[in-house]
């Protein structure tokens, strides 16, 4: 696990994979909210 700070919200958080820097890390429930969030949009 690798420990990691939401992008989003700025918790402490773990994540089992190694983030890259390029791209966006989240917490659980910041990840939840911004899946949920990318759903939406692609059903169209």
């Amino acid at each position: 696990m690798f420990d990691i700070v939401c992008d989003d919200c700025g918790k402490k958080a773990q994540v089992p994979f190694k983030p890259d820097g390029e791209r966006p890390v989240y917490c659980q429930d910041c990840y939840r909210k911004h899946r949920q969030n990318n759903r939406r949009y692609n059903r169209y």
